[in-house]
Parts: structure tokens; C-alpha cells; sequence
């Protein structure tokens, strides 16, 4: 019976964190979408502005999804 809830337990985690890869990809191009700027060849010529405001947004995403994900084991 243990093993059964670990089970569970696991592949909820497994299939949220995809989902939160996923998401995290798609805000990305929500991002390049309302940018005037080509985020991709901005992060490529080192622009550090460019690279903070993915960071935070990639940040604010991962405990966004990842509070959902974590509440859901409970």
C-alpha cells in the first residue's frame, strides 16, 4: 500500500516538473513575442539586461508552477 503512494507521489513530481518546463517555455517566447528586441540575439551578444529579465522571469515562473506542483502532493 506504501509503495503505491510513493509511486503516485513520484510521477505527479515527474509530470509536474515537465509541465513546468514546458511553461517555462512557452513564457519565454510570450516574452520574445512582446519584446521589440530579438531576446535570443540579444542573450547571444551577452547583453546582461536581456539576460537578468529572463532570469527573473524564468525565476517567477519555476515558484509560480512549482507551488502548484508541490501543493498538489498534498
Amino acid at each position: 500500500m506504501e509503495i503505491e503512494i510513493i509511486v503516485a507521489n513520484f510521477s505527479y513530481a515527474v509530470l509536474g516538473a515537465l509541465v513546468t518546463i514546458v511553461l517555462m517555455m512557452v513564457g519565454y517566447k510570450v516574452l520574445d513575442w512582446l519584446t521589440p528586441f530579438d531576446t535570443s540575439k540579444q542573450l547571444g551578444e551577452n547583453n546582461i539586461a536581456v539576460g537578468i529579465v529572463v532570469g527573473a522571469m524564468f525565476v517567477g515562473l519555476g515558484i509560480a508552477v512549482g507551488l502548484v506542483v508541490g501543493l498538489g502532493l498534498n
